[in-house]
């Protein structure tokens, strides 16, 4: 059924997603141990800042899993937000495009099979609705 698939693929992606921010948290957090960051203060709000993004982006990808409309909805604004980044790195003094496209392709598939699913759940619930109502008619 192509609910359960678009949403299963969709969480299985943002959660590795998750799982790349918490691999930063540890990069940054080496960096801290070795003493290569200008401020001390900075790396370190950095840090557990990026950790919460992991933390957060993870709980979205469970949440999506159990069909969860949550989790969907933070899984949208997880791709908006990459995607943000993505043109900011395909612009201005450093512009890396090769960088931006690797950040965007799977943001943009990931979107995509997000949109999927909530028009699907919602169809989903709507059905549900309808049967419960014992109303026959789709637009009842």
């Amino acid at each position: 059924m192509r609910t359960k698939l678009s949403g299963r693929i969709a969480a299985v992606l943002v959660g590795l997603e998750g799982l790349g921010l918490a691999a930063l948290t540890v990069r940054e957090i080496v960096a801290i141990v070795s003493g290569d960051t200008a401020s001390i203060e900075s790396a370190i709000a950095l840090a557990v800042l990026t950790l919460a993004g992991a933390a957060a982006v993870i709980a979205f990808a469970f949440a999506i899993w159990r069909g969860q409309s949550w989790g969907r909805s933070g899984g949208i604004v997880t791709q908006l937000l990459i995607l943000a980044v993505a043109l900011g790195a395909a612009t201005g003094a450093f512009a890396d495009p090769v960088g931006a496209l690797l950040l965007a392709i799977p943001a943009l598939i990931v979107l995509v099979l997000l949109v999927i699913a909530v028009r699907d759940a919602g169809r989903a619930a709507r059905v549900q609705r309808d049967a419960e109502s014992g109303s026959d008619a789709p637009g009842a």
